[in-house]
C-alpha cells in the first residue's frame, strides 16, 4: 500500500485535533501546520476533504477553526484515508470482489480481498483516541513485534 503524503498529513492534523478535543475550542490550522510541520496551503486543502468527509467540523471568526466531528474514539485511521483517498484497496478503480481473471490470474481476485482485509485489520482498529494517547492496539503491537516488519523487502 502507498500511503500518499497528503494522507499522512491528514492522519496527522487529524490527531493533532484529537489531542485538542477535550479543551472543547477549535484548532486554527496555523497551529496544526506549526505542530504537524506541515505546509500551512497544503494542509487548507486537506481540512476541505476532511470537513467533506464529515471527519471534521469548521468554524469561521475570530474563535474559529477546526474540530472533529465525532469523538475520537469513533473514528478511525481507515476513515480518514477512506474521506481523502476513497476505498482502501482497489485494483485499476475497481473494488477487489467485482474483479474477475481467467487461466492462470484467476485466484488473484480472491489475494486483493485478503490484501484489503488485512489493511482492515489493523487501519479499522486505530483510533485518532489511540494516537493522540500514544496506546496502540494490540493488533498494531503485535505486527510491529516481528522483526521481519521493520525490515523492507
Amino acid at each position: 500500500m502507498r500511503i500518499s503524503a497528503k494522507t499522512d498529513y491528514a492522519v496527522r492534523a487529524s490527531a493533532e485535533l484529537a489531542a485538542a478535543y477535550a479543551d472543547e475550542r477549535p484548532l486554527r490550522s496555523e497551529l496544526i501546520a506549526t505542530a504537524q510541520q506541515i505546509p500551512l496551503r497544503f494542509l487548507e486543502n486537506i481540512l476541505v476533504q476532511l470537513r467533506q468527509g464529515g471527519i471534521i467540523t469548521s468554524r469561521r471568526g475570530a474563535e474559529g477553526g477546526y474540530r472533529l466531528a465525532s469523538p475520537p474514539e469513533e473514528i478511525t485511521v481507515a476513515d480518514i484515508i477512506r474521506a481523502i483517498d476513497g476505498p482502501l484497496a482497489g485494483v485499476s478503480g475497481e473494488r477487489p470482489e467485482k474483479l474477475e481473471f481467467t487461466g492462470a490470474a484467476a485466484p488473484l481476485r480472491d489475494v486483493w480481498v485478503a490484501v484489503r482485509a488485512s489493511l482492515r485489520d489493523v487501519l479499522e482498529h486505530v483510533t485518532l483516541a489511540d494516537l493522540a494517547a500514544g496506546e496502540l492496539p494490540d493488533v498494531v503491537r503485535q505486527h510491529t513485534a516481528d522483526p521481519d516488519a521493520w525490515t523492507t523487502h
